[in-house]
């Protein structure tokens, strides 16, 4: 069975999806990154890919793909540091990055890469629907990896149904129509349109992301959907981590409320 279905399946409440960018706070701690997460307890592990315009990314998320360019990750590089990792990690493991860098990598390589190192699945905020039909979903399936869409409270319900006969995996909700960590808590109105979405009865399962910072946010977002993604408060943790290890481990115990 894949990993991001089995997961649902044993776990269809209060999953706890991480994410962070490759090759920050230094270029070889991806590794580092990936069991620390695992070791504490994070469900699934989202990976970002460093781009130069990350356009749905806030400051933090930003500073971050900066600092992992100016460290020299690449996508080769990242392909690099994860062979193997499939021996130490047995967690869902996603990446997340915008098309460019993807289709100039060429997109047969990068499934083809991804495939042999173990990732799961893919995320690619500014990926169009009609591009993923025609070119790429019969690839993905055929390599296992399990595309992302995003969906947010301006989507319309006619684009949240096609989303959703579209995905395989999961979908992810997008909080609010600002930034990554631009805010955080849930407002009334966030609150609306999660009931909205659940009301839809989709087919896959959903995470919550943008905003969600702590346990209180976890647990309510959670409330609404089968759990969240952490990013910005994440990311902020491990830029000012002297060990790495023993911050994650406090982090998620945090977000757990353990």
């Amino acid at each position: 069975m894949h990993r991001i279905d089995e997961l649902f399946q044993r776990k269809p409440e209060e999953v706890l999806n991480i994410y962070f960018t490759a090759g920050y706070p230094k270029l070889d701690d991806t590794r580092t990154i990936l069991k620390s997460l695992q070791d504490s307890g994070a469900d699934l592990i989202e990976i970002g890919i460093p781009f130069s315009d990350p356009v749905a990314d806030g400051p933090t998320i930003q500073k971050s793909n900066e600092q992992a360019l100016e460290n020299g990750m690449t996508m080769l590089k990242l392909f690099e540091q994860l062979e193997g990792f499939r021996k130490e990690v047995d967690v869902p493991v996603v990446v997340m990055g915008y098309f460019n860098p993807i289709m100039q990598y060429g997109l047969e390589k990068f499934c083809k890469d991804a495939q042999r190192v173990g990732i799961d699945g893919i995320i690619v905020p500014d990926l169009p629907m009609i591009e993923y039909q025609m070119n790429l979903k019969e690839m993905f399936n055929a390599h296992g990896i399990r595309n992302t869409f995003l969906i947010s409270p301006q989507t319309s319900d006619a684009r949240i149904k096609e989303i959703d006969d579209n995905t395989e995996g999961f979908i992810y909700m997008v909080s609010s129509a600002s930034v990554t960590g631009a805010k955080t808590g849930i407002s009334s109105e966030q609150v609306d349109y999660f009931k909205r979405i659940e009301a839809m009865k989709l087919k896959n399962p959903r995470l919550i992301g943008f905003g969600i910072s702590d346990n209180k946010s976890f647990k309510e977002a959670s409330s609404y959907s089968n759990g969240a993604i952490i990013g910005s408060a994440f990311v902020k943790l491990i830029g000012q981590s002297t060990d790495l290890p023993k911050d994650i481990k406090g982090f998620i115990s945090a977000v757990r409320g353990e």
